[in-house]
């Protein structure tokens, strides 16, 4: 294989271009922040832009991947911020109630009630696309409209701030010199990639998310898969919720995970799934995920005014995502390479293409 075969390859790999944006985005701040690739200890724990950047990632990580598996079915869930905010509501309402927030009994109970609140409202999702053939874009937005206020009804439209040791590992702790958070999204993705790559599951979402009513009449349960995807995007987004709420010390039914669902799907997006739904990249989810995280952190590094930081952020994923478009690619960086060549002459047709041509009818 040649060196040009060889990069031909490399370049129409799907996380090639995901990848060199990243890089690209992490080497433009540092003509803004020289240190930026440093990474110090203090008090025993890691500190850098790079570690800030996985930590403060680690909520939109959580969310891309549940999201990734909706998105393969065929399927989108608008309603994961709303999921945000009310399992980071209900969690810090419990605890703020509790004589002693530092018990282990009572934070865990918490986190119970957090995660199954966040698991119901995919199930309602997952039954509400899966069993009544509601469009996904319909059924979840009743959550992310109606999910918000529910927030603020537990939090009676404060803010609850809490104070426990243990909720705070959660988000803004450290395990290992390392943020703790670090090791959660680590755990969520590799039990996702084993279960979707390990096992026929994964198989069985992208038979579903290519053609559900074919994948149903081979015997696939196309209606469970899809309410089990819900439910687990849904406890992606609780776990994010407590991350966040744990971060902070404090629940914000209002502001709480405010328009995450939009970068979970630019996330998925950057990193190679189709939105028609059939084949998927877990690990170009969290590199897509990484992109979005890194582009936020770029914007404040640089100092991008706040008013156009969205018009800037926008800029660059269309970039990104043009640059994994392969039509656009063969019409801007092949168009040289393919101007002096003419198209090869259509095959002619086998002599025995009729006969079998009358044969099938």
């Amino acid at each position: 294989m040649t060196t040009t075969s060889r990069w031909r390859a490399l370049t129409h790999h799907h996380l090639f271009w995901p990848v060199a944006v990243l890089i690209a985005l992490l080497l433009v701040n540092v003509p803004f922040t020289p240190d930026f690739f440093s990474i110090r200890m203090t008090d025993g724990h890691l500190y850098g832009s790079l570690v800030s950047i996985v930590l403060f990632g680690s909520p939109l990580i959580l969310v891309a991947v549940g999201m990734t598996l909706v998105i393969a079915t065929g399927g989108i869930d608008l309603s994961v911020g709303a999921v945000v905010a009310i399992t980071g509501a209900l969690t810090c309402s419990y605890i703020s109630d509790q004589a002693d927030q530092n018990a282990l009994s009572g934070v865990f109970l918490a986190l119970g009630i957090g995660l199954v609140a966040a698991v119901l409202c995919g199930l309602w999702n997952g039954f509400l696309v899966a069993r009544m053939g509601i469009q996904p874009i319909i059924a979840t937005l009743i959550i992310m409209v109606a999910g918000r206020g529910v927030a603020q009804l537990i939090t009676d439209g404060q803010i609850i701030t809490i104070n426990s040791e243990p909720y705070k590992l959660i988000g803004g702790g450290y395990w290992l010199t390392l943020p703790f958070s670090i090791f959660v999204v680590a755990a969520v993705v590799a039990v996702t990639v084993a279960l979707t790559r390990r096992t026929a599951l994964g198989l069985l979402v992208e038979s579903v998310g290519g053609n559900a009513e074919a994948s149903r009449l081979v015997g696939i349960r196309s209606v469970r898969i899809k309410i089990m995807v819900y439910m687990f995007c849904a406890l992606c987004a609780g776990i994010a919720g407590l991350m966040i709420s744990s971060n902070t010390s404090a629940a914000d039914g209002n502001n709480a995970g405010l328009w995450i669902e939009l970068d979970a799907i630019l996330a998925v997006v950057i990193g190679g799934t189709s939105l028609l739904g059939g084949r998927f990249s877990i690990g170009g989810t969290v590199i897509g995920a990484l992109v979005i995280q890194t582009l936020t952190t770029t914007i404040y590094t640089i100092g991008v005014p706040t008013q156009t930081n969205l018009v800037f952020k926008a800029v660059v994923v269309i970039v990104v995502c043009l640059l994994q478009s392969p039509k656009f690619r063969a019409k801007v960086f092949g168009a040289k390479g393919r101007a002096g060549t003419s198209a090869p002459a259509p095959a002619a047709p086998a002599a025995d293409a009729a006969p079998k041509m009358e044969v099938s009818r």
